[in-house]
């Protein structure tokens, strides 16, 4: 188990850590399935060998925040661990955001919140893309509005004269 968790830290660019006090196992497996589903992981881990795990990793300032009923919610993405869980600790009382880690800089619960609302790595891209490609739209838009323009007068000056 060691062994795991510490490969999972060695992988792991965001490391956020929870409380789960009194959540039901229905509600345990949506959790699980929404962070799934955004590419991250969801896992319940022992204290002890968590702090054990952690020793010789970027995340070892963690270590002391391994206290009571934990797991943890990783991801290689900076952002997607922490928006999910975000979310859900907004509409179940029984998740707790106790603290993060980002690439071995600590954050504490609304560090993680403020790290939740950034867009994440594929948003990010698609913005570029789109940024990249509106100038050449535009570009082609105004280069062809002279030609199109040219051509309407063009056309009345033919049909003037036809008339």
């Amino acid at each position: 188990m060691v062994a795991e968790l510490h490969d999972i830290f060695g992988k792991a660019s965001l490391v956020v850590v929870t409380q789960s006090s009194g959540m039901t196992v229905a509600e345990s497996t949506d959790l699980r399935q929404k962070v799934r589903a955004a590419g991250a992981k969801f896992k319940v881990t022992k204290n002890r060998l968590a702090r054990l795990a952690l020793k010789d990793t970027k995340f070892s300032g963690l270590a002391d925040r391994f206290k009571g009923p934990t797991a943890i919610a990783y991801s290689t993405d900076p952002v997607a661990a922490a928006k999910v869980v975000a979310a859900y600790a907004k509409t179940n009382q029984k998740l707790q955001i106790v603290a993060g880690c980002l690439d071995g800089g600590l954050l504490d619960a609304a560090g993680v919140d403020s790290l939740a609302t950034l867009p994440s790595l594929d948003e990010l891209r698609g913005r570029l893309i789109a940024l990249l490609q509106t100038p050449a739209t535009r570009l082609a838009v105004v280069s062809g509005a002279p030609a199109s323009q040219l051509a309407r007068v063009f056309g009345a000056y033919g049909k003037k004269e036809a008339a």
